[in-house]
């Protein structure tokens, strides 16, 4: 079995189109669709249900799924074992990063890093955290940098390197900038500005809230924190943000009995050999 027909037959499957296949392939759509027919005959299953422009797996298609990723996974792991060999470091790293973590964070880190070692081609994909997370689970991505999950997940390794405390911010003008003592249950009687219900930052800021007897309503979301910041600044909601934030638009409120800090750090997958150029990338983020 060619791992060429494999992999137009994942790229299919989680890019949900033989367009969109292609382009991640590199390849035409003529030549995706002939990768699939012969898989298919090969496999002796119907792998797609074409229904008009659409596609999706079948049943057979669901289940041999899991089973081609193994296999794509597999292979690279081979590869990474009889490059780390040589003991170079050089290749291709994928690294997924998060917003925040890549304009705040890693700009000295990926400046040294790309200093000493010119070998290596680096793949960098800005992702959500629940996103990039998911790209290392899948074998998308070698590493990610990101806010680590809480709890933690169990298909992957994750390790902190930075501690990212978060204040409650709001604009000059906005009424809570001006109240003495404010408290966490003042919280609710104004709208917020935060990202997505399903990340982790959203999960700390609402137990921490619970915690206090406080729920809150949401103005609007995004995963965006400079986007927060400027919406925070004219006013039109209060956010939690990276206490190291600097902005002279911001006020930042002093709640000491409100505890906010995630864990910012990198994800890797346990099943899978580390390439040299991740381990690499592990140590420059001061990970050995």
């Amino acid at each position: 079995m060619q791992l060429s027909v494999v992999e137009a037959f994942v790229a299919v499957c989680e890019l949900g189109s033989v367009r969109d296949a292609a382009a991640a392939l590199h390849l035409t759509q003529p030549a995706v669709s002939k990768r699939i027919a012969a898989l298919e005959t090969q496999l002796g299953h119907d792998l797609f249900d074409r229904v008009g422009r659409g596609i999706a797996p079948t049943e057979a298609g669901r289940a041999f799924l899991p089973h081609a990723r193994r296999l794509l996974a597999e292979m690279e792991d081979g590869q990474r074992a009889l490059d780390s060999l040589s003991q170079q470091v050089s290749g291709r790293l994928g690294l997924a990063l998060s917003h925040h973590v890549g304009l705040h964070r890693m700009p000295p880190v990926l400046r040294r890093y790309v200093r000493d070692y010119p070998g290596v081609d680096l793949d960098i994909d800005f992702l959500g955290s629940e996103a990039a997370c998911d790209a290392v689970a899948r074998g998308h991505m070698e590493l990610a940098v990101i806010t680590l999950p809480q709890p933690p997940r169990p298909d992957l390794i994750q390790r902190e390197v930075w501690a990212d405390p978060m204040r409650i911010f709001v604009a000059h003008d906005h009424p809570l900038a001006s109240t003495a003592a404010p408290q966490p249950r003042h919280l609710a009687d104004y709208p917020a500005l935060l990202p997505e219900p399903d990340t982790t930052t959203y999960a700390l800021v609402a137990d921490a809230l619970a915690a206090h007897g406080v729920t809150f309503r949401m103005r609007l979301a995004s995963n965006y924190l400079e986007t927060l910041k400027v919406l925070t600044a004219v006013g039109l909601g209060w956010s939690a943000l990276p206490a190291s934030i600097r902005d002279p638009e911001l006020k930042p409120l002093d709640m000491p009995d409100l505890a906010l800090q995630r864990s910012l750090g990198a994800v890797y997958h346990p099943g899978r050999r580390l390439s040299n150029a991740a381990r690499a990338m592990l140590q420059a983020l001061g990970l050995d």
